[in-house]
Parts: structure tokens; C-alpha cells; sequence
């Protein structure tokens, strides 16, 4: 997604803000005033043209090598699996083709597709040729998440990312009894995450909500959908497990675990970055009606939180173990995000900003109880102990609907 684009897709808040009742009184995350704002917006654009001036020869070696050790590794995985009869074999096979597919989806084509390696001119590492190994068609996606999710992150309403529109995601929505299903629909999501995604990407909740059938336009972004995801089909669940010859069940069931892996991880380290607790959910009401390029900024990282650990840790996230950085400068090589994070964190603390770091599993367990906690009423889990708990699920049971 372009700059230029970007801007006019915040500009675009502004004019749905613009349109409540004048009564509401806008609130800035923060509470900075607008010369603090002002001053926070020219420090961060310092550090993101620090890096658009300095991109060179070192960064395109990087993707390039690791889009080298990707494909070594898919295709090497995948030919040990044409013996995948032997445990051996399934186990180094299978445990491969999920770090290929995890490193294809993470680090190569999630930051390809958001234009960060564009500048090297390379056609074939560009945003606008790069077909990843995915269900969504690269152009949907960049859509649903470039344009829709980076501009209005984390807004009840408009940023429907991560089950935003079919989870409860703050305190401040009504409780309703179909929410104490949400830890398991957020489990059976991340088991499906990539076709969640495509789905997602359709925009089909929405018809769904209103029950409106598709136009001539959604129908034939369905049916390309349909085409890529036949083509995934194809490729993973009948042509290498036919290669396979009679070991073709063990190398579908390979890749089906390998699917799985990848898609469970993709989840965590997604629900990570935008969902733990410490993050803030924002209210269209609540935001300022002419919301600058600081303010946009000041919501990007008050509604994100990192992963902190090993280089190892960062690559297979695809450096969204940054994700604060990855929200302010999406467009940035995602090898730089390292570099700047502590710049990021020297500003919040200046600026008394809470920037949301902890260790992967921590941060994991964090996301999954908020998950947990809003899939009740407020102030559930706080009110419940040992001593209580049988009278406060009849409590529960006995809400209204």
C-alpha cells in the first residue's frame, strides 16, 4: 500500500467520525495535547525516512536469501515426503514443509504484499506479481488488510481483522450469551486461519449480517477465491500425495499437519500483536474527528503489542513479533524492524505511552484470557473464586438473552 494511499485512507476516518452528533466529545488516546501529537508525528516520520535513506544492497540480499532458503526448504520437505511411509521420513518432512510454509506466509509473502521490497524494482518480488501460498488472491487480501485493517485498526466497527466483527473485543460492548462460545470459535479460527482469512477477505460476514445477497462484483471476487483455494487443494491434498504412490495417506496427513501448524501459528502470533491485554480497542465516537498523521500514529501504538525474543523468534514471525512497527511503518523492510523498535519504545516512554512487549508464551496466555474474559459478562472472572463459582454460574446461566 502506498503512502499516499495510506493518507487517504485515514482521511477517510475522519469523515466517518465527522458525521456523529456533534455532541460527542472527542476523547485522544493518550491524553497527549496536539503540540505533544505534533512533536510525536515528526519524531516518527524522522525514523521511518531514516530507513527509507539508508535501504540498500544489504536488505535485498536478505529477502533474497530468505526467499532462497524458503523454496530449498518447501522443496526438499516435500520430496522426503514422497517416502513418508517411514516415521523418519514423516517427521523430518512434515516438520520442514511447516517452517516453509510458515516462513513463505510470515516473513516473505505477508511483507511482500504490503510493498516493502517494491523499491528493489525486482518483478519478481513485487506486491503486485507475488502469489503466495495462501487461499486468499494477493489482491483481496492487500485490500481487506492493507487498506481496511492498517487504516482503521483496532476500531470497533470498521476493522473487522482478527474476528473484530464476530468477537467481543472491549468492555464496552454488550454482553450477549452467544459471546461464552468465543474461545472456541477463536480455536476453531486459528485452526482454519488461512481460510478464515479468505473468507474474511470477502467480506461475507457482512452479508451475512444484513442479509443481503451478493452483488455481480462479490460473486465473481467469490469465485476467484474459489479458483485460488481449488488450486491450494490441488497442490497440497491430491498432486504430492499421488506423487507419494502407496504412501499417499501419510503424505496427506503431512501436509495436512503441516496446514495446521501454520495456521495455528499465524493465529498466536496475530492474536499477539493485536489482542492482549494492555491494548486498546477504539470507538469511532471516541476519536478525534480530524484525526492526524500523529493521532493516527498515537493509535497505532496504543492498539499494538509486540513479541520480544530471539532473531530466530522475529524471522518466523515475519517480524510481527514488532508489530507497534509494523502498524506505524507497514511499508518498511521487515528485517529493519528490529533496528527501530528501541526508538519506538524510547518515544512511548517519553511520551508516558505504554508499549506492550512480553515474551511469546506470556503474551499468548495474555490474548487468551482476554479472549476468555470478554467472552463473559464484565467483571466475571474478578467477582468469581473457588468459593463462589457454582452460584455464579447459575448467575450466568439465569442472565437474559
Amino acid at each position: 500500500m502506498t503512502e499516499q494511499r495510506l493518507v487517504q485512507e485515514r482521511q477517510s476516518v475522519a469523515g466517518a467520525a465527522g458525521g456523529r452528533e456533534a455532541a460527542a466529545v472527542s476523547q485522544r488516546p493518550g491524553g497527549l495535547t496536539d503540540a505533544e501529537v505534533a512533536e510525536l508525528a515528526a519524531e516518527l516520520d524522522a525514523i521511518r525516512q531514516q530507513v527509507l535513506d539508508s535501504r540498500g544492497e544489504r536488505d535485498a540480499a536478505y529477502i533474497r536469501r530468505v526467499i532462497a532458503v524458503q523454496r530449498t526448504l518447501e522443496m526438499g520437505s516435500r520430496v522426503v515426503l514422497l517416502g513418508s511411509r517411514r516415521r523418519g521420513a514423516w517427521w523430518v518432512g512434515t516438520t520442514g514443509l511447516a517452517l516453509a510454509k510458515i516462513l513463505e506466509n510470515m516473513e516473505i509473502g505477508h511483507n511482500v504484499l504490503h510493498g516493502q521490497w517494491d523499491w528493489m524494482r525486482d518483478p519478481k518480488i513485487h506486491s503486485t506479481t507475488w502469489q503466495w501460498d495462501h487461499a486468499s488472491p494477493a489482491d483481496q487480501w492487500k485490500r481487506a488488510h492493507n487498506e481496511v485493517h492498517h487504516t482503521y485498526t483496532n476500531i470497533v466497527g470498521r476493522d473487522n481483522d482478527l474476528g473484530y466483527g464476530i468477537m467481543r473485543v472491549d468492555e464496552a460492548q454488550e454482553w450477549k450469551p452467544y459471546y461464552l462460545l468465543q474461545p472456541l470459535w477463536n480455536l476453531v479460527t486459528g485452526c482454519i486461519f488461512e481460510w478464515g482469512i479468505a473468507l474474511y477477505d470477502l467480506d461475507l460476514g457482512d452479508d451475512i449480517r444484513s442479509k443481503a445477497s451478493m452483488s455481480p462484483e462479490k460473486k465473481r471476487e467469490a469465485g476467484r477465491t474459489l479458483r485460488k483455494a481449488a488450486k491450494q487443494v490441488a497442490k497440497d491434498y491430491v498432486v504430492w500425495p499421488a506423487l507419494s504412490g502407496r504412501g499417499w495417506r501419510s503424505t496427506l496427513g503431512a501436509v495436512a499437519v503441516a496446514n495446521l501448524t501454520r495456521n495455528l501459528w499465524s493465529h498466536a502470533v496475530i492474536m499477539c500483536g493485536h489482542f492482549p491485554e494492555g491494548v486498546e480497542v477504539f470507538e469511532v465516537e471516541e476519536l478525534d474527528p480530524d484525526e492526524s498523521r500523529g493521532d493516527w500514529y498515537l493509535r497505532q501504538m496504543l492498539g499494538s503489542a509486540n513479541i520480544s525474543g530471539s532473531p530466530a523468534l522475529h524471522l518466523m514471525t515475519g517480524n510481527l513479533s514488532h508489530q507497534i512497527e509494523h502498524h506505524l511503518f507497514p511499508d518498511l523492510p521487515s528485517n529493519r524492524y528490529a533496528e527501530i523498535a528501541p526508538q519506538v519504545q524510547a518515544l512511548c516512554e517519553k511520551y508516558g505511552l505504554t508499549y506492550c512487549a512480553r515474551p511469546l508464551v506470556p503474551q499468548v496466555y495474555s490474548a487468551w484470557h482476554r479472549v476468555v474474559r470478554l467472552s463473559l459478562p464484565n467483571g466475571w472472572l474478578r467477582e468469581t473464586n473457588r468459593h463462589n463459582v457454582v452460584r455464579q454460574l447459575r448467575k450466568l446461566v439465569a442472565r437474559p438473552a
